[in-house]
């Protein structure tokens, strides 16, 4: 049986940064997009940041007037989940929150056609956990999605316990027609990308609170010498200090083992409410 390149209809759940990103993405590529969260403001304004992503696509040649028109035409901001009932695919964007990731995919589960799938763009939550509070464990997967989304190719393809080979196919050729490169890995905490990454992340700020050396010293140290485009404690801002202490969390719990406990600097910087670009003050200041 043939698959059909992209979905016909997509819904994603949560408007935030990572949500408004994906939607984005189905939208330019032709497909009809549901974007939904709890409030009216939540949608109003991740519909607002793609139409400020778009903009800056048509500055750069990127995108035409009549692309950035037919994207905002493909775009259905709602707060209801019945939009749910005609998708073929359901991307959960909403925050890094086990509790908060069983409602919404025990409530998507119940009003989602029996052959759509339903996917995480979770970074270190176990999509086998998430698949077990649903009725259709082999169409549940992890599509983690690096940000920004509209720019970065890859797609962290997470297979669940029970998630199917027809699952997996699907979506990875739909990742593919929409531009991305999709790369799989098995559940395991924090997956592929945040195991490696969190652990770096982690230790930079040790290396700050331990007086090794700048904050700015050991990004340019990183970037200059391991080529990273951008040092680990500026990323850890762009990320948000609250997500990287919640994958620790994750990753302590999951693997038990301390090497993985987040870093004290950390968690008191979140506590201080200062969780990087989002709330203008992280590591660094954001005027």
């Amino acid at each position: 049986m043939s698959t059909p390149s992209l979905p016909k209809a997509v819904a994603v759940i949560g408007a935030g940064t990572m949500g408004n990103g994906i939607a984005q993405v189905f939208a330019t590529c032709g497909v009809q997009t549901y974007l939904i969260d709890i409030k009216p403001e939540f949608v109003d304004k991740g519909i607002a940041n793609i139409h400020k992503s778009l903009a800056k696509f048509q500055e750069k040649g990127s995108l035409t007037a009549e692309q950035v028109a037919a994207t905002k035409d493909r775009l259905k901001a709602t707060t209801d989940m019945g939009a749910l009932a005609g998708v073929d695919l359901c991307v959960e964007a909403v925050t890094e929150n086990l509790d908060v990731k069983t409602k919404v995919f025990q409530a998507a589960d119940a009003t989602l056609p029996a052959q759509a799938i339903l996917a995480s763009n979770t970074s270190s939550i176990s999509i086998t956990t998430l698949a077990a509070r649903t009725k259709r464990a082999d169409r549940v997967i992890g599509m983690h999605f690096m940000n920004p989304v509209p720019l970065m190719k890859l797609i962290e393809v997470i297979r669940g316990n029970d998630t199917s080979d027809a699952t997996c196919a699907l979506i990875d050729g739909w990742s593919k027609s929409l531009g991305k490169i999709p790369v799989l890995a098995n559940d395991y905490p924090g997956f592929v990308a945040n195991r490696i990454l969190m652990p770096m992340i982690n230790e930079a700020a040790f290396a700050l609170m331990e007086g090794v050396a700048t904050k700015e010293a050991i990004d340019e140290i990183m970037k200059l010498g391991m080529n990273h485009p951008m040092g680990p404690l500026t990323l850890a801002d762009f990320i948000g200090l609250d997500v990287c202490v919640s994958i620790l969390d994750v990753l302590k719990e999951g693997l038990g083992d301390d090497k993985y406990r987040a870093c004290p600097l950390l968690r008191r910087l979140v506590a201080a409410g200062h969780l990087g670009r989002k709330t203008k003050k992280g590591f660094y200041i954001y005027p």
